[in-house]
């Protein structure tokens, strides 16, 4: 959400007064909006001065590399081409809003590297826990406080990854936790746990608990989630190979939707 954010604040960029190159305006809207970034390149199409005053814009395509969020993520790739873009603005009131909604195609690329370095953030890494360790607690009857620590994630080869945390707690001896499963797309919408095992301090997790654990999984990985916010998402590829994790994804803005509202303030 908060990518999808930044890319929109740039197209609202492209409403600044227009006496320069309006890919440079745009340019420096998205740029201004992460914490550091090492390429980002900018292209809008067909765009006499006199169409971009009327709100029409043919296609606009932004590529950048090396892209820091915040939390420490870093987007190794980012591609990003939309659709016929038509708009009108309050020209008193500097306000926005889309005649049609704005349909764009989206690749980004993360490395395991930069996927690590994320998983330092205490907010990246809890979700992740909440998804397992709840889960555990849940069908053991004993919810505790754990403190976690050195989480890793590896991309692995025919579509699987690994994850490991070690939880701690006062007095009571650490737990080595190890998760290996393949990651699938259900309908585009939904992330699917495939053939996923897992361990804790090396003992196999029974398989009841492991579909327990997959189910929630899916739950909190389905794009459906973002309907009510006026967006529609759509995975059309999800590559895993060693070292890197790729995903492609189709995006529709509704002219109504509450991030645009947003974006207005």
């Amino acid at each position: 959400m908060e990518l999808l954010t930044i890319l929109l604040s740039g197209l609202l960029g492209l409403l600044s007064p227009v006496g320069g190159v309006v890919e440079r305006i745009a340019e420096n809207t998205i740029r201004s909006q992460f914490q550091q970034v090492e390429q980002l390149r900018v292209r809008v199409d067909n765009v006499p001065t006199h169409q971009l005053l009327q709100g029409k814009i043919q296609r606009i395509r932004i590529a950048g590399r090396s892209l820091q969020l915040k939390q420490n993520m870093t987007i190794a790739v980012l591609e990003v081409e939309t659709d016929k873009v038509d708009f009108d603005t309050d020209s008193l009131n500097r306000r926005f809003q889309l005649q049609h909604p704005l349909q764009a195609g989206v690749r980004v690329v993360l490395t395991e590297q930069d996927v690590n370095q994320a998983l330092q953030s205490d907010a990246i890494t809890s979700r992740l826990l909440n998804l397992t360790v709840g889960e555990l607690g849940r069908r053991t009857g004993q919810i505790q406080q754990f403190n976690f620590s050195q989480p890793k994630i590896q991309f692995l080869a025919n579509q699987r990854l690994r994850f490991q945390v070690e939880l701690t707690q006062d007095n009571v001896e650490p737990l080595q936790i190890t998760i290996e499963s393949g990651l699938g797309i259900v309908s585009g919408r939904q992330l699917q746990l495939i053939a996923p095992i897992a361990w804790v301090n090396q003992e196999q997790v029974p398989e009841q608990i492991l579909n327990a654990i997959a189910t929630n999984f899916s739950q909190q990985f389905d794009l459906r989630s973002l309907q009510s916010t006026g967006i529609q998402a759509r995975i059309l590829q999800l590559n895993i190979s060693p070292q890197k994790l790729e995903v492609a994804a189709f995006v529709r803005v509704e002219t109504s939707s509450r991030l645009l509202k947003q974006l207005q303030l």
